[in-house]
């Protein structure tokens, strides 16, 4: 069995590495369509709306500002999403996972500081995560307005939006356990048209306005941005900006879908924008000036552009695509929390696979904590139009601390010379110009997002120095070494039997080792006296329907090191696993029998009474700790309690647990001696 164990762990080790290369095809492709793009996919709905309000409205169109503009929204796009995540982000991948966490994971053995950057970025991303379904499921419903049937109904009341818009919200998150393979199926061919949808009636209006073609020419963009035309000044860059807020979760996302059919997928994507933004463009020239549209609160060249006949259908597609384009960072969003937890950046929490590809997962309390802030979004900003005034500032963050992050992979992990340096001058500049500009948004609810940020942040500081300390105490022992003081607690009749078997779960996955902290437990929290003591270990295998265990006995019947190997889709029942191996290992005769005289059965069974100890560290109130050190680990136990408990994972809720707390192993403060006295009996 142990060399059963031992193939299990080479071929975990080899698969991890094939995981991410999921086969290009037209059914992945499909998923990839319906889960990565949705973010980026439904920019053309607010992007030149926003440019649009920025500049002074219809009346301040004019070609300069229609070519400038998109020359600004092209070039970004290209720049940031195709140059930097598509063509060099996706080829730093941690066996197959993207992300700001994955690619920490590659490089963090180059620096310490290089957990800033990894902490900041990952925490903006999530904090923008919450407002993304908020923004974009807005600015549909209220695209329903320009339908005047449907206008009629709904009037200009904006909580007739909020209230569809947190409807669709509260079913959009009910459907995540489904798993981003069901739901990228659902999606796929639904965005696929909605991009031939922006790709076509954009290109209706190109043709009828060819002028906007040379909004390709970067030289446009540049002059523009430093025109006096120009009435949002650098500012203007905010706007552009919201073109490419999806690059970072289609970088997150690559787990889910494989980089090669994002690289299959991407050119049609980016066509069809491109082809949006410029439709909108020469649809504005076209109606420049055009005072009959001065009556349209909150203009939106994107529905506006649409013939009469056409604009509905549009408006309930679009809804879709805002829906949809949540999905992007919610699933982005599992990815990176997932990340997280395996750099022990945030506490380990319950994960599913509800598909057959491990990277596609499902994380309950990140859905409900996502959930939870979504609503909060709609009901404190209500309209789309102050939801936009805090979209994009936290991402720029992210994207800068991608860049140095990746600048450090290329440079040291991959060992370029020349070429990181000017990627990290180039892009630090231009998302460097991208986050000024952005910080004004700031007070109009991108402090929001900042706030949000900082409160994630704090959670990965506060758990990464908490685990910092725990670290520098532990202590694993050689197992050898306390056989014979196992063996004299299990005959000593002097201590009260607490049960037959007795079981640990440890995070250790040495066979020969134990954690310092178990043992004393057993020995020093009150001796358990037991017949077996059991230390069981799940590694989850990247393969989806693995059932293997490995046992060590160190020769002896009453000390058993166990190693369950489940895959990640199996259920992971330890005490029903554990109990077959205890009948097996019976069986064998390699553990003796285990008889109760009483039973609700006829014939009792071979196995005897279980108990499982989870034991939990805490701080004492002596410690000799940094005060810094004592609020972070204070702050690490109080979201470890938040986080969900290990006795649900393990299946164990209708098993004999025992809770057990043991002390953190830290230099105690010293105290003065005590001098005794003696009381006066007279």
């Amino acid at each position: 069995m142990k060399d059963s164990a031992q193939a299990v762990a080479g071929d975990t080790s080899s698969s991890s590495h094939s995981s991410g290369n999921i086969p290009i095809s037209i059914g992945a492709m499909l998923v990839t369509l319906g889960v990565v793009y949705g973010d980026i996919g439904t920019s053309p709905m607010y992007v030149t709306k926003a440019l649009l309000a920025g500049n002074g409205g219809i009346m301040s169109v004019n070609e300069e500002f229609i070519l400038g503009a998109l020359s600004l929204v092209i070039w970004t796009v290209t720049l940031l999403t195709t140059v930097k995540y598509v063509l060099i982000s996706l080829r730093a991948d941690n066996h197959g996972e993207g992300g700001i966490f994955a690619l920490y994971s590659i490089v963090r053995r180059g620096a310490k500081w290089l957990i800033i950057p990894a902490m900041l970025g990952g925490s903006a991303l999530l904090a923008d995560g919450v407002l993304t379904p908020a923004v974009t499921i807005t600015t549909a419903i209220e695209g329903l307005r320009t339908i005047p049937e449907v206008h009629a109904i709904m009037g200009d009341n904006q909580t007739n939006v909020v209230v569809i818009t947190l409807i669709i919200v509260c079913l959009l998150f009910l459907v995540q356990r489904a798993g981003t393979s069901k739901i990228g199926r659902a999606f796929g061919p639904v965005m696929t048209f909605w991009f031939l949808f922006l790709g076509v009636s954009g290109l209706l209006h190109v043709l009828g306005n060819p002028v906007v073609i040379k909004a390709f020419n970067p030289i446009r963009g540049i002059m523009f941005l430093f025109s006096p035309n120009n009435h949002a000044g650098i500012m203007i860059l905010g706007s552009c900006f919201l073109a490419t807020t999806g690059a970072e979760a289609l970088y997150s996302d690559m787990g889910h879908v494989g980089r090669g059919n994002i690289y299959a997928t991407w050119p049609f994507v980016k066509i069809c924008l491109v082809l949006s933004y410029l439709g909108q463009g020469a649809w504005l020239l076209a109606n420049a000036g055009n005072a009959d549209l001065l009556s349209i609160e909150d203009l939106n060249p994107f529905f506006q552009m649409l013939p009469d006949v056409i604009r509905p259908f549009g408006v309930v597609l679009s809804t879709c695509a805002a829906i949809i384009a949540s999905q992007a960072l919610i699933t982005g969003a599992f990815s990176l929390v997932s990340e997280a937890s395996r750099l022990d950046l945030m506490p380990h929490m319950q994960v599913f696979y509800p598909a057959e590809t491990r990277g596609q997962l499902y994380i309950p309390m990140v859905n409900y904590v996502m959930w939870a802030g979504c609503i909060i979004v709609v009901l404190l900003f209500q309209s789309s139009a102050h939801m936009e005034a805090a979209y994009g500032l936290a991402i720029t963050i992210t994207m800068l601390c991608t860049t140095l992050l990746l600048f450090y992979f290329l440079h040291v992990i991959r060992k370029v010379k020349l070429t990181p340096w000017i990627f990290v001058v180039f892009f630090v500049a231009l998302e460097g110009f991208f986050f000024i500009s952005s910080l004004t948004k700031f007070f109009h609810g991108g402090y929001f997002t900042i706030i949000l940020a900082l409160l994630i942040a704090s959670i990965m500081v506060s758990w990464y120095y908490g685990s910092a300390v725990e670290r520098r105490q532990a202590n694993l022992l050689p197992v050898r070494d306390y056989l014979a003081q196992l063996d004299r607690l299990r005959h000593d009749s002097t201590y009260d039997k607490l049960c037959d078997n007795l079981v640990y779960l440890t995070n250790n996955g040495r066979t020969n080792y134990l954690d310092r902290d178990i043992l004393y437990s057993i020995f020093d929290k009150h001796p358990k006296r037991a017949n077996a003591y059991w230390f069981v270990n799940v590694k989850v295998t990247d393969q989806p329907h693995t059932f293997e265990y490995s046992v060590e006995n160190f020769g002896t019947d009453y000390v058993f090191r166990v190693h369950l190997y489940l895959g990640y889709k199996v259920n992971q029942r330890v005490n029903a696993y554990l109990r077959q191996i205890v009948g097996e290992l019976s069986a064998s005769g390699e553990l003796p029998p285990q008889r109760s005289d009483y039973s609700v059965y006829k014939t009792p069974g071979p196995i005897g009474s279980f108990r499982f100890c989870m034991v939990y560290k805490t701080l004492a109130p002596e410690s000799d700790v940094d005060p810094r050190e004592r609020s972070a680990i204070a702050l690490k136990y109080a979201i470890r309690r938040h986080a969900g408990s290990p006795v649900q994972w393990y299946g164990l809720e209708n098993s004999n647990v025992i809770y057990e707390y043991v002390p953190l192993f830290t230099k105690f403060k010293a105290v003065d001696h005590l001098t005794r006295i003696y009381p006066n009996t007279k």
